[in-house]
């Protein structure tokens, strides 16, 4: 007759919490080097922003404490808004545009139609690797009337055309942001449309669908919880704007880009021209803030759409 022993009652559990409280520790040391990370260049620069935010520095009696006043300000600075309502009503036409450019773009490589198509793929691509400081450089020579390729349109046709004055400039940076981030967001769009069986289109085929059908029933569909994700980092990325009128007015002159063109631009100025860093950093956290809020709502109201469709 054979014996075997028999653990007590209390061992297999003690074993199970062992293994548990391992595998988490070997969790943490795993994600140590992201949380390190993270803290170091996010959760540490906006704790000291919002520190900042606190104090106001004067001309007389240097950096004083001032509690919210900055904020309090902030509401009430009508330079601030206007710049919220330029980046606002900027956002609501050049991201529209740009997606949808890119969706065209990746539905027609994704047709199987297009000679050259790799060529094309990275060729759409390319402007996304360029440093914004040089695209901006870029397109400034390119548009200037002074040493551009308007200015000698301008002297050959006889006209006086300007694409940074002051009614256009946003126009033209839209036109710039477009070029540069069209090919990320037909990227991620092309990648979709690689991952679609192909077994649904033959099924389509069978069924006597013709291409804008396909196009409308099964490719479109299948882009829109990536079109909710491409919208909110263009939202985000619009907030953000800053590199081109930042350089610009150096390069162009009447362009109509002031210190407070765009908030990122307003709180640069405030913060090493103007020596405001408390309220600088009053108007960034502000911005963060708006943009989240602006963000979320997209992906709630988005998300919400995606997956009821």
């Amino acid at each position: 007759m054979v014996h075997t022993a028999t653990l007590p009652a209390t061992a297999a559990p003690a074993t199970t919490r062992r293994r548990k409280r391992r595998g988490r520790q070997i969790g943490l040391v795993f994600i140590a080097p992201f949380a390190l990370l993270f803290t170091l260049v996010y959760v540490v620069p906006v704790g000291f922003a919002a520190y900042l935010s606190l104090f106001q520095q004067k001309l007389i009696g240097g950096t004083r404490f001032t509690g919210f006043a900055n904020y309090a300000k902030l509401f009430h600075d009508a330079q601030f808004w206007d710049s919220v309502r330029r980046v606002l009503a900027f956002t609501l036409v050049q991201v529209p545009v740009m997606l949808v450019l890119a969706m065209a773009l990746a539905l027609a490589l994704d047709s199987r139609r297009l000679h050259g198509a790799r060529f094309l793929r990275v060729s759409i691509f390319l402007p996304y690797a360029v440093p914004a400081v040089v695209s901006t450089l870029m397109w400034g020579f390119l548009l200037g009337v002074k040493y551009g390729l308007f200015g000698s349109l301008n002297k050959a046709v006889g006209t006086d055309f300007d694409p940074f004055a002051p009614g256009t400039t946003l126009v033209s940076i839209g036109v710039m942001v477009t070029w540069a981030f069209t090919g990320f967001n037909m990227l991620i769009f092309y990648a979709v449309l690689k991952a679609v069986p192909r077994e649904l289109y033959e099924a389509a085929a069978l069924d006597g669908a013709n291409e804008f059908q396909v196009v409308w029933r099964i490719k479109l569909p299948a882009l829109r919880r990536s079109l909710v994700i491409a919208v909110i980092f263009s939202i985000i990325g619009t907030f953000q704007i800053f590199n081109e009128p930042q350089i610009l007015p150096s390069m162009v002159a009447n362009s109509g880009i002031t210190t407070h063109y765009t908030p990122n631009l307003y709180a640069y100025n405030l913060a090493f021209t103007g020596s405001q860093q408390g309220y600088a950093a009053a108007l960034a956290l502000v911005m963060a803030a708006i943009t989240i809020a602006v963000a979320y709502a997209v992906q709630i109201r988005g998300l919400k759409n995606a997956f009821d469709s």
